[in-house]
């Protein structure tokens, strides 16, 4: 039985880090393609298709382990699933498109047009 269960958890990693790839190469074709044959559409940055594709495959990931979680009625694991998708997709999010300095603010003495 013990080797049954050391399979098991074998293949789920397995499974994780296919469903990762999964995630990644389908929303990277997504993000490349779409939009693509719009009249005035520029084609997306590889580093926004990179992005997008990272966040699909963590989000698939965590998806997988949340469905598998929830059949299995492993409610901490289904919790820590999504907490551990939406960290991930959130870090991804910071990482590779961080945030724009914000405009500099005009002195409260000064109107926009000078």
């Amino acid at each position: 039985m013990k080797r049954g269960k050391r399979r098991g958890k074998a293949q789920d990693s397995g499974t994780l880090a296919a469903d990762f790839t999964r995630g990644m190469v389908a929303t990277g074709l997504l993000t490349a393609v779409q939009d693509r044959w719009v009249t005035g559409a520029e084609p997306p940055a590889p580093r926004t298709i990179l992005r997008h594709g990272l966040q699909g495959g963590a989000a698939l990931a965590a998806a997988s382990v949340a469905a598998d979680a929830l059949r299995t009625r492993d409610y901490a694991r289904l919790a820590l699933a999504v907490a551990a998708g939406a960290a991930g997709v959130v870090m991804i999010e910071h990482l590779l498109n961080p945030a724009q300095e914000p405009p500099q603010a005009l002195p409260k003495n000064e109107d926009p047009h000078g």
